[in-house]
């Protein structure tokens, strides 16, 4: 690493960040589940996080790109989302906890992408890189599952909200150590038509087995706990398999760069995409193996961590001189839109059939595995950034 590389307090915000993620996916359907909500109003609320994120981060993408200070708009970001959270200590009612949940993730999710924006502007000439910086929040998710899950194990679930609060002022005072490097990514001199990207088969592909992917992923970051929980495993053990599909994932952060480095970015997308549909099946019909279990949870590391770092590759590529938009794009699309429809519609299924959502999610990720198999091939298209 560069002795320039602010290593630690871009590792730091990641921390914060994930561990806040490694948080609320696992616990929060418990805390919604205790408040006695159905599953339908479980999918829903869980849903909006995603929603939010939809809409947020294009905005905010496109305020960084075309206005600038991309550094006040992170540290505002994480600002108000704490304060928006604290609506979560006055009342419990479904209308308000909807409200409240929007409120905060619209400015939440305004973060993740503009950070990572921040990010490759300190890492020129060394984007691969980016996973040995990306991995600390994986080891803050895994830490985050742990500690939780024990200490819920011997506390009341509301202290989840404490927690949640306490890391949210985590990512805000982590956001206040770090700016842009100016001209750390090409600019106008080099901009292309956002609209001409957007219009390559390649590009279109890859938001759309994003897409899939993420709603392959609905049943588990909604339901997983729940599923686990009524199978009898405690909340240490569930927190467990939460951790140990991050574990994996923070051993391929730590070589993703020769990864990339050797392969290409088709050939880690459809190894990607192929693991994730046996993940969610093994999960739907092995749920009771805990080998088998363990064992795709493992697999963690290609759904998410070889895919993300992929897709992160694929918008630096791409989106010259509209990083920022290109991210919050991809976050939108994906993790927003398609996480959304599929926190939404396995709440909807639920009730009828666990192992079918899973079966299910197992054919979304089929689906965005034929779409890159089909349209997503970098090699009939010029490459803007050679």
């Amino acid at each position: 690493m560069s002795a320039a590389l602010p290593y630690w307090r871009l590792s730091g915000f990641y921390f914060f960040y994930f561990a806040l993620l490694g948080t609320w996916v696992p616990y929060w359907s418990l805390y919604l589940k205790s408040l006695g909500f159905s599953s339908e109003e479980i999918g829903i609320l869980s849903s909006l996080v995603m929603v939010t994120k939809i809409v947020a981060p294009s905005l905010w993408g496109w305020l960084a790109d075309n206005i600038g200070y991309r550094s006040r708009i992170i540290r505002l970001g994480a600002f108000m989302a704490t304060l928006a959270f604290a609506g979560v200590y006055v009342r419990s009612d479904f209308w308000w906890l909807a409200g409240v949940i929007v409120s905060y993730s619209f400015f939440w999710n305004a973060v993740l992408a503009q950070f990572d924006v921040l990010t490759l502007s300190h890492l020129s000439g060394q984007y691969g890189r980016y996973s040995l910086i990306r991995v600390w929040g994986s080891i803050g998710f895994i830490c985050a599952v742990f500690a939780v899950g024990w200490w819920l194990d011997h506390h009341p679930i509301v202290h989840l909200l404490y927690l949640i609060t306490l890391l949210l002022s985590g990512i805000w005072l982590a956001s206040l150590l770090v700016t842009e490097k100016p001209n750390g990514l090409r600019r106008d001199a080099q901009r292309q038509s956002l609209k001409g990207i957007l219009r390559r088969p390649a590009v279109i592909a890859f938001f759309a087995a994003s897409f899939f992917l993420q709603l392959s992923h609905g049943p588990y970051y909604t339901f997983f706990s729940i599923y686990l929980d009524a199978q009898a495993y405690s909340k240490t053990a569930i927190g467990g398999l939460w951790s140990l599909g991050v574990i994996a994932e923070v051993l391929l952060f730590l070589f993703m760069h020769r990864l990339l480095a050797r392969y290409s970015l088709r050939g880690i997308v459809l190894w990607s995409l192929g693991l994730s549909c046996l993940r969610w099946l093994l999960i739907a019909y092995f749920v009771q193996n805990p080998a088998v279990l363990v064992f795709a949870q493992c697999l963690h590391a290609a759904s998410f961590g070889s895919y993300h770092a992929a897709g992160i590759e694929i918008i630096r590529h791409w989106f010259t001189g509209h990083h920022g938009q290109g991210m919050a794009m991809y976050s939108g699309l994906s993790f927003g839109l398609g996480g959304a429809c599929g926190a939404v519609l396995s709440g909807w299924a639920w009730d009828l059939s666990a192992q079918l959502c899973f079966t299910a999610a197992g054919v979304a990720a089929a689906i965005a595995f034929f779409v890159a198999w089909v349209w997503f091939d970098l090699k009939t298209e010029a490459e803007p950034d050679t």
